[in-house]
């Protein structure tokens, strides 16, 4: 089946991006905001388990039954990602120790499941390997703005680096829960905002 990288990029990043879009993987894109180090490195470490689990299950596709396809899936999932966590583990704990569970919770996320389904189950390795790295990255995207405007307002700075001056008080409120859920509405509704503006300079593009 033929693909289009640019097609799977703008659709991982903006039209379909699984956060702003679909509203997948909410859960983590909520709990782990709280700085920006725990939102790039949550993005990465689903972005590597994005590709590698659609990959493995597109070179499987076809020898994995239908009854059976969801535990396979799930199977292969569980794989990367305790392999993932391990490496955090070995190599990055204080990270590691800052996502806590919600790097084994990746195994049950919606975003990995819909894209095994929906995709690496029905196409081939290269477009499955983009699909996963593009729809990694635009989950990274938004976890990045969301942690960022957190952290920015919630403490003043940015990766533990003050960046508002000493005279505007931080709003603690954006690091609480309910907080999270603002912040999720604000980059939410900006990035929505941003892909039908850019939607309609395309179909006036093409009209004219």
């Amino acid at each position: 089946m033929k693909f289009s990288i640019g097609k799977l990029a703008r659709d991982g990043l903006l039209d379909n991006n699984p956060v702003f879009i679909q509203l997948l993987g909410i859960c983590s894109a909520l709990a782990v905001t709280t700085s920006l180090t725990n939102g790039i490195g949550m993005g990465l470490a689903m972005t590597a388990i994005l590709v590698c689990s659609n990959v493995f299950i597109s070179l499987l596709r076809r020898f994995i039954p239908s009854q059976a396809r969801i535990a396979a899936f799930i199977v292969v999932i569980s794989t990367f990602v305790t392999m993932v966590d391990l490496l955090l583990k070995a190599y990055l704990p204080s990270l590691s120790e800052s996502l806590g569970l919600f790097i084994p919770l990746i195994v049950v996320n919606c975003i990995i499941l819909a894209r095994a389904e929906a995709f690496a189950s029905q196409n081939g390795v290269v477009a499955s390997l983009f699909d996963g790295l593009f729809m990694g990255l635009g989950y990274t995207l938004a976890l990045i703005l969301i942690s960022a405007l957190r952290e920015l307002f919630g403490s003043g700075s940015l990766y533990g680096v003050r960046i508002l001056p000493e005279t505007i008080p931080a709003v603690a409120f954006f690091q609480t829960p309910a907080g999270a859920f603002i912040a999720l509405a604000l980059v939410t509704a900006a990035a929505r905002a941003l892909i039908e503006k850019l939607k309609a300079a395309k179909a006036a593009k093409i009209k004219h």
